[in-house]
């Protein structure tokens, strides 16, 4: 299964990379797939590249649902 997540642009970086940031964790991205991208934006991340471009009432509510299966999932385990 593939997972395409939702990361804020920390930092523009040469040949079209940039930092993100992952609930946390800082990671390098090639930015080569999505043009027109400012630090502040929201991109969806899969392998190491950036997708597509998201506003971020868009990101924010795709966070927040990961955030909520994250907790059931810790629920169950503490139940099993």
């Amino acid at each position: 299964m593939c997972l395409a997540i939702p990361a804020r642009i920390e930092q523009l970086l040469a040949e079209d990379s940039a930092i993100i940031n992952l609930g946390g964790v800082r990671k390098e991205v090639s930015l080569a797939l999505v043009d027109d991208i400012k630090v502040g934006d929201y991109v969806i991340v899969h392998a190491g590249y950036a997708l597509q471009k998201l506003d971020e009432e868009e990101a924010a509510r795709t966070l927040e649902l990961f955030a909520e299966m994250s907790a059931m999932n810790a629920l169950s385990s503490d139940e099993a």
